[in-house]
């Protein structure tokens, strides 16, 4: 028999009731036996019960699920790597002049982000990668690799597109109102990401066949955006989903511009176009939702479709702020996502809990705002819920995988913390990622003490620095030329795109008169 674990603190957080209120123990642990939980309950219980079990934790620590990052990217930042934060629309044009970096370390330098700060799952949406299938699932590996190295768990997708990479019209009519000297390199850059939507299926089920057993990978559908997928690429996503049993994560409405797109479309909205294809229901995420109607909403109360709120990214490109309160007022399961960097250009869950917890206070005494509790939720069950490990992760429960985060409560609470205020409440508003003692990921220790146990984070950042401190490459130097010759003509084509659109904002923020 494999010899069981035992890890315990002064308070365990199990989950969540059916009503939203945390379910909390005391002087508690849990036992777990090959990276299952396989009993929670008192110390003195448990250490009876298994004496011959390894032991961590004690008094002064306290414990919770491992965190979910439902929407992520990319490691190293576009900031870092030379792309301001414009609006989304012009972020896609500034981007093209992004540096290359290798895939296995940029993943990694996120991953030591996320671990340190209590996340054990991440969505990870690889939104593109060049050239032929081939190219594309070898870069598929090398991200899929650096999480297998670490050993977090991973939900990883490469997204569906196959239209208007640029702007929200035809590539090919895009690149006919350039001038001429532009066409060719924008045609060029067109063609590199240009897979047919066969192959991009292929693509999809040859890494399925090889990470459907792995314990910490699953390959989840993720059509991409409303504006970048033509009909038959969307009735092919819910096909995947269909065949495989895999849940769908799409962006949809992320700025007013896609709102616009899905009216000059589909003559109304975009989720009502996405229903009327099949699509919406428990097994479909929203990443984002910012630009959602009253009647949007009402659909997803309905169908039971799922939202992931990307806070830090929507404040960051001026994407507008999702009407959180009416999600949960509707008792619409929201989870959270980094997207591609916090709100300090990193990747601190702890942090970005904070800034949602903040950013949906409306003005008024008894004006609606989220909960501490329902903000951890969201973090844990509800993010959790979003993947395909559903049912496997986001509690602390007999029978479910030992993802969890060992909290240092003295690092949290010192020099001082009154006890009137409750244990979520606490954590929420004060932990920092420095408190983040250990984090065990199915019955592993991946982060102890606060070190990595099985990489070396300051080799991999060295090798980074190393790689990226050399000149930029012709092909580099290419696409900063493109990307800078090629933006007046992009915001050009969103000249007017709003106009007429006449939104009333969800929340009053403040008052004009």
């Amino acid at each position: 028999m494999l010899t069981p674990h035992i890890v315990w603190g002064a308070t365990l957080l199990e989950g969540f009731d059916a009503g939203g209120e945390p379910i909390l123990h005391g002087d508690a642990g849990l036992v777990c036996v090959d990276g299952v939980i396989r009993k929670i309950g008192p110390i003195t219980e448990l250490k009876a019960r298994y004496p011959e079990a390894e032991v961590s934790g004690g008094r002064g620590f306290a414990i919770t699920p491992g965190f979910v990052n439902s929407h992520h990217h990319v490691g190293l930042t576009p900031l870092q790597l030379g792309s301001p934060d414009h609006p989304l629309e012009l972020w896609f044009a500034s981007r093209l002049a992004l540096r290359d970096v290798d895939l296995h370390a940029d993943t990694l330098f996120s991953a030591f982000e996320m671990i340190a700060s209590g996340v054990t799952t991440v969505q990870h949406l690889h939104s593109r990668a060049p050239g032929t299938p081939d190219d594309i699932i070898a870069a598929a590996e090398k991200v899929i690799s650096a999480y297998r190295m670490i050993g977090m768990r991973a939900s990883y997708s490469m997204a569906l597109r196959d239209q208007n990479r640029l702007v929200y019209e035809a590539d090919q009519d895009f690149v006919a109102r350039l001038p001429d000297e532009l066409k060719p390199a924008m045609s060029a850059y067109f063609q590199r990401f240009t897979v047919p939507l066969e192959d991009q299926v292929a693509v999809f089920d040859g890494l399925f066949r090889r990470y459907g057993t792995d314990p910490l990978v699953r390959i989840q559908v993720a059509p991409s955006n409303l504006h970048w997928l033509s009909d038959k690429a969307l009735e092919t996503a819910g096909e995947l989903s269909r065949r495989t049993g895999m849940p769908i994560h799409m962006h949809v409405l992320e700025t007013p511009y896609q709102k616009a797109y899905a009216k000059k479309r589909t003559g109304g909205s975009a989720l009502a176009y996405l229903d009327k294809l099949g699509l919406l229901g428990p097994h479909f995420t929203i990443g984002h939702g910012v630009w959602m109607s009253e009647a949007d909403i009402e659909l997803c109360t309905h169908n039971g479709t799922r939202i992931c709120h990307n806070c830090s990214s929507n404040f960051r490109l001026k994407s507008g702020v999702a009407p959180v309160n009416r999600f949960l007022a509707k008792g619409i399961p929201v989870a959270i996502g980094i997207d591609e960097a916090g709100i300090n250009d990193d990747r601190d869950m702890l942090q970005e809990m904070r800034l949602v917890l903040r950013a949906h206070r409306e003005p008024g005494i008894d004006a609606p705002h989220p909960s501490p509790a329902q903000v951890l939720r969201m973090a844990t069950e509800h993010g959790a819920a979003t993947t395909p490990f559903a049912g496997q992760i986001g509690r602390l429960a007999p029978g479910m995988a030992a993802d969890l985060v060992l909290f240092d409560w003295k690092d949290v609470t010192y020099p001082y913390q009154d006890d009137a205020l409750g244990f979520v409440e606490v954590l929420v508003q004060r932990a920092k990622a420095r408190a983040v003692h250990s984090v065990m990921i199915g019955g592993d220790w991946v982060y102890r003490e606060r070190r990595f146990t099985r990489i070396d984070r300051e080799a991999v950042l060295e090798g980074i620095a190393e790689a990226l401190a050399k000149p930029k490459t012709a092909a580099e130097r290419e696409r900063v030329a493109l990307a800078e010759a090629v933006m007046p003509h992009v915001r050009r084509f969103y000249d007017g795109y709003l106009d007429g659109l006449g939104d009333e904002p969800h929340y009053r923020p403040s008052g004009r008169f």
